[in-house]
């Protein structure tokens, strides 16, 4: 974060330590016992559940929700694991209002439904907690897998490639694995170090050993990992921020969402990390919301989230949109970036109103800035890839990629949603074929 001498409306310190802790606190508390056994009271239990059809990683979910109603969070926790290694995760972040939730047929009744995503983590929570890892390797098969990236995509990959009794490395660019859930996701989602925790479960698996400071390069290329491993995986992410375009992106304080989320989420006091008084945040997705809400918490005086379409059209579910208005962030819809106005660090940015086509109306709108944080969407990274579609690596249902031997997932794959429930179902899925492929 920008620190310099022109951006002097850009200080640390602005809330109280007490302030602070209370802001981000816990978003979805975890549910006590009794809490947890009324809440799955109100499950019908259905046949042909559509909440399990809505869910990507095809969790049994009235089966664990049963399971959490008859006392044993422990079984209904093995149920969910089964299908999501980072279900604890997931609880936390997954859009179940967009998934599973939306389709209950409590919320098709009555407007409210059965509240999946905390009972989830109350099932997973119980084991994370206890130590307790409910699966065992298979016996060691003498095969060695390559994962590139240990976010949610590599590490689902990795867990199940080594229950199958494989060894596998996983190699990651930064110092701590984890990926987009311990990088990419508001503090507020997983409090507690919950991320680097559920690894370190996640481990006890056995066969699995993590290098971090790797990152895709001269040190580390596909051909070497190919000829020293049985397969590959690639779960690398989206490391590339796209550019605004506009004049004045250079200035000081105009700085990239997913660099803020990161600061935070590793910073061990949160009174340290200087945020502006007047703070716009460019974008329509999860990453805009994450940064806008959290500048405010940080204690930001005004906080405006700009959108180039439509607020029907964000990626951001309503759910986070609401969260971001009831903090206080303003919501500015079809209003595009046309310049960064500031004398070395940035004063003002300029909006151009749009249509829904995108389209300029012929309005504009200038708002206060001392600090710009962009999300508007990342861009891959990576030498030597395999063949790309639509910026990605192109992949086939099973995650194979052009090149033989070298199976991706997640954000870097054209697979399904950028979402972290669905990038484990990816690495998952991929992880059975490789196991399939090398066990032929």
């Amino acid at each position: 974060m920008s620190k310099t001498p022109f951006s002097e409306g850009i200080t640390a310190g602005r809330l109280s330590a007490a302030e602070l802790s209370e802001n981000f606190g816990d978003l979805h508390p975890r549910f006590d016992d009794h809490e947890a056994l009324v809440a799955a009271d109100r499950c019908y239990f259905c046949h042909d559940a559509p909440c399990m059809t809505a869910c990507p990683t095809d969790i049994d979910i009235p089966l664990f929700i049963r399971q959490i109603a008859t006392g044993t969070p422990e079984a209904a926790a093995r149920t969910i694991f089964d299908q999501n290694i980072l279900g604890g995760m997931c609880a936390r972040v997954c859009p179940t209002e967009t998934l599973c939730e939306e389709v209950c047929v409590r919320e098709t009744a009555e407007g409210k439904p059965v509240e999946i995503g905390r009972l989830q983590r109350y099932a997973t929570d119980t084991l994370v907690d206890a130590g307790v890892h409910p699966f065992k390797r298979a016996a060691a098969t003498g095969k060695k897998v390559a994962v590139v990236g240990a976010g949610p995509a590599g590490l689902a990959a990795a867990h199940r490639l080594a229950m199958h009794g494989h060894d596998v490395t996983v190699y990651d660019a930064r110092p701590k694995a984890g990926g987009l859930n311990e990088f990419g996701i508001a503090a507020y989602k997983s409090v507690d170090g919950f991320a680097a925790r559920e690894v370190d479960w996640l481990l006890k698996i056995g066969g699995i050993t993590i290098e971090t400071g790797r990152a895709l390069g001269a040190g580390l290329s596909l051909d070497g990992l190919k000829a020293t491993h049985d397969a590959v995986f690639l779960g690398i992410g989206l490391g590339g921020v796209n550019a605004l375009g506009v004049d004045g992106e250079d200035k000081d304080g105009v700085e990239a969402a997913v660099d803020f989320i990161a600061e935070l989420r590793q910073a061990s006091d949160l009174a340290s990390l200087p945020i502006g008084r007047d703070v716009v945040v460019i974008g329509g997705g999860m990453t805009a919301v994450d940064a806008a809400v959290q500048a405010k918490l940080l204690g930001a005086l005004n906080v405006s989230l700009v959108y180039r379409r439509g607020r029907d059209r964000m990626n951001a579910s309503e759910f986070e949109q609401d969260l971001a208005a009831s903090k206080g962030v303003r919501i500015i819809t079809n209003a595009s970036p046309k310049a960064v106005i500031g004398n070395g660090a940035v004063r003002e940015i300029e909006f151009a109103y749009t249509d829904d086509d995108l389209n300029p109306t012929g309005d504009t709108i200038r708002l206060a800035a001392d600090q710009v944080f962009k999300a508007i969407g990342q861009t891959l990274e990576g030498e030597g890839l395999p063949a790309l579609e639509r910026g990605k690596i192109k992949v086939d249902d099973a995650g194979r990629s052009s090149v033989a031997g070298i199976w991706a997932g997640g954000d870097c794959a054209t697979g399904g949603d950028d979402l972290t429930v669905t990038a484990v179902a990816e690495g998952r899925d991929a992880a059975e074929d490789i196991h399939a492929t090398l066990m032929a």
